[in-house]
Order: C-alpha cells, then sequence, then structure tokens
C-alpha cells in the first residue's frame, strides 16, 4: 500500500506539471516565438529521454520516429505553445481536456476501434463541457481567441493522429523510447525551420531561462519519465484517473496567478469534462504493460 501511494504521488507530478506549462508558457515566454519554443522544448527532453532509455530506433523506428516525431512534437508542441499563447490559462487547459476524448472518436474512424456505449456518452459530456467554458470565457478576462481556439483543435487532431499510428505500431517498443526518438526527431526537424523563420533565438534572461527549462526538462522530460514509471506500477484506471490533474492545475492556475476569473458557467464546464474523460476511461483492468499505449493517450491532453 505505501509503495503504490509513493507512485501515485510521483505520477502526480506529470500531470500537475503539464497543467502548469499553460500558465508559464503563456506568461513567461515569447509569444513570438513558437517554432523556437516548441523546438527548445522537444530536443533537449529527448536527449535526455534519450539518455535514459539508452536505446535507438532500428529497422523501421527510424522513419516512424520521424514521422511520429513531426505529429507528436514538432507540430503539435507549435500548436500547443501558439493555443497557450492566445488563451487564457483556464481556457485553454480545458479545451485540451477533451483529447482524449476526440481520440476514442479518431481511433474509432481512423482504425475501427469501435467505443463502448459509455465511451461515446463520455465524448458527449465533455464536447459539452469544452462548449460550455467556451460560452463562459468572456468572464476569464475576454472574448475566446478565434486564432487560439483554432491552434487548440489543430492540436488535438493532430494528437489523436499521431496517437493511432503510436498503438499501430507500439509492437513491444518501450514507451519511453519511443519518446525520447519523437522528441529528438521533432526537435531536430524544428531547429532549421525556427532559424529560417524566426531568426536567431530567443534572448534567455532570468524571465525566460527558467521557463524554457521548466517545460524542457520539468513538463517534458521528467514528466514523461514519471508518467512511463508510474505505467509499469499502477494499473492504467489509476494512472488516467490522475491525468485529470492536468485541467484541473491549468484552470487553478489560471484563476490564482493570471488573475482570470473563474465564472460558474467555467466550472460547469471543467466539471462536466472531467466527468466526460470518467466515463471514456478504460473499462477493463489491463497489466500496466500492457495499457501502457492506451494511457500513453493521457499525455497528448497537455504535453
Amino acid at each position: 500500500m505505501e509503495a503504490n501511494l509513493r507512485w501515485v504521488l510521483l505520477t502526480a507530478v506529470a500531470p500537475l506539471a503539464w497543467g502548469a506549462n499553460y500558465y508559464v508558457t503563456h506568461a513567461y515566454l515569447p509569444a513570438d516565438r513558437p517554432l523556437w519554443g516548441a523546438a527548445l522544448r522537444a530536443l533537449p527532453a529527448g536527449l535526455v529521454l534519450l539518455a535514459l532509455s539508452r536505446r535507438r530506433p532500428r529497422g523501421p523506428w527510424w522513419w516512424r520516429s520521424a514521422l511520429l516525431g513531426l505529429l507528436n512534437a514538432a507540430v503539435f508542441f507549435v500548436l500547443l505553445y501558439l493555443a497557450s499563447q492566445l488563451l487564457p490559462t483556464s481556457t485553454a487547459a480545458t479545451v485540451m481536456a477533451a483529447s482524449p476524448l476526440a481520440m476514442l472518436l479518431t481511433a474509432w474512424a481512423l482504425a475501427g476501434q469501435r467505443p463502448h456505449r459509455a465511451h461515446l456518452v463520455g465524448a458527449v459530456v465533455g464536447l459539452g463541457g469544452v462548449a460550455l467554458t467556451l460560452f463562459g470565457a468572456g468572464g476569464a478576462g475576454g472574448a475566446v481567441s478565434g486564432a487560439g481556439l483554432a491552434a487548440s483543435v489543430a492540436a488535438m487532431l493532430v494528437s489523436c493522429v499521431g496517437y493511432v499510428l503510436a498503438a499501430r505500431w507500439r509492437e513491444g517498443a518501450d514507451p519511453l523510447a519511443v519518446t525520447s526518438w519523437q522528441l529528438t526527431a521533432g526537435g531536430l526537424m524544428l531547429l532549421p525551420l525556427a532559424a529560417a523563420v524566426e531568426g536567431a533565438p530567443p534572448a534567455m534572461d532570468a524571465r525566460t531561462l527558467p521557463a524554457f527549462g521548466y517545460v524542457a526538462l520539468v513538463a517534458t522530460a521528467l514528466a514523461f519519465a514519471l508518467w512511463f514509471a508510474g505505467l509499469r506500477h499502477l494499473p492504467a484506471g489509476t494512472v488516467g484517473l490522475l491525468g485529470l490533474l492536468n485541467p484541473l492545475a491549468g484552470v487553478l492556475l489560471g484563476a490564482g496567478l493570471a488573475g482570470e476569473g473563474l465564472g460558474a458557467r467555467q466550472v460547469c464546464g471543467l466539471a462536466l469534462v472531467l466527468a466526460g474523460v470518467l466515463l471514456g476511461r478504460p473499462r477493463e483492468v489491463a497489466r500496466p504493460a500492457e495499457a501502457s499505449v492506451a494511457v500513453e493517450s493521457c499525455t497528448r491532453v497537455e504535453s
């Protein structure tokens, strides 16, 4: 029991770090450098995890890692950076909390993985919660940015496709190693593009350097390492439920530190999103090793 509690507490660090990432990006990182922001998140984290896993791609995993890195690291991180900058922290966290529900529908459409009726009910409830939050976002500091909302939706769609591909290709590969390959590949793709489009890297000062360090080392490298460690020691359902701390942390930080008003509609919307994710969680009790790919989808909620 004591060992399980320890692993629960350690694993909970990951979704809390992802939830805080919205606020750190919005408050401390330059709004006009999404390509550099994504590159400086993906590449350092990928190299750290690569050093921990001590495995390199073999055979088809070279091109698979490149494709997944493009989707799950390069494109996804850029879109998430834009959403974090353009939307209030609480709104961005709540919208992205619907990612697991969107993945259920994407897996159904692209891979024929028909969800249970409870999963569909959860998707409808969760999307209703997102809609309610957006309608009430005027209380969070102004009207919702259309560009920010588009970036959030696009980030969810990209991550959904990446999840379906990763699930098809898992073949017993170590999740931490696969994640390190994706992050490294995505970061390497972003570096020349960021230099060509945005010029020199953003200046590092007492404000931005700790923020970039948090995003890359804490919210990505450490969070992924603890998340996958939790998958090896805890039931999949427990880890999935811990993922609910992600949007909760984002909303509370947005209200407490960013001064974003939290109206009744937003509170009800967040509650509906969390209820939808609860309804859509896996019902079967699988061994952590077998459930790693399924629960890995929860990482796309923030990332």
